[in-house]
């Protein structure tokens, strides 16, 4: 019977699926990061440090707390098949963890593929 209230948690299908979710966060946003905590208080040193660098590059990005829901922790893990948080996607694309983005933007290489892709930022990296 729909709407009996029932033990435990609502069945997934009742909503969207946790991969719906993170498809539908990846392609409406330019700039999405899966992180351990917020944008204004990363929970990990990783975490806090794609922020720092998305934060000096002066990108506009959304934030997502996998500490949040178990669901999104683990579902981001599968549908990118990378098995470590924080996660970077660009314009839907996966770019990569902490090591990427930081060697990336060492080397210019992630300031470029933001102009490549379109992304506006706010201040030009030096």
């Amino acid at each position: 019977m729909i709407g009996t209230p029932e033990a435990g948690p609502a069945p997934r299908d009742k909503t969207m699926s946790i991969e719906q979710f993170i498809e539908g966060e990846v392609k409406s946003n330019d700039v999405v990061l899966f992180m351990k905590g917020t944008p204004q208080f990363p929970q990990c040193g990783f975490s806090g440090q794609v922020v720092q660098i998305l934060d000096h590059v002066g990108v506009p990005y959304k934030g997502l707390n996998v500490l949040d829901s178990t669901d999104l922790r683990n579902g981001i893990k599968e549908y990118s098949n990378w098995p470590t948080i924080p996660q970077l996607y660009v314009k839907g694309e996966f770019v990569g963890g902490c090591d990427i983005v930081r060697e990336m933007f060492q080397s210019g290489e992630l300031q470029k593929m933001f102009a490549d892709k379109g992304v506006t930022v706010r201040q030009a990296a030096g």
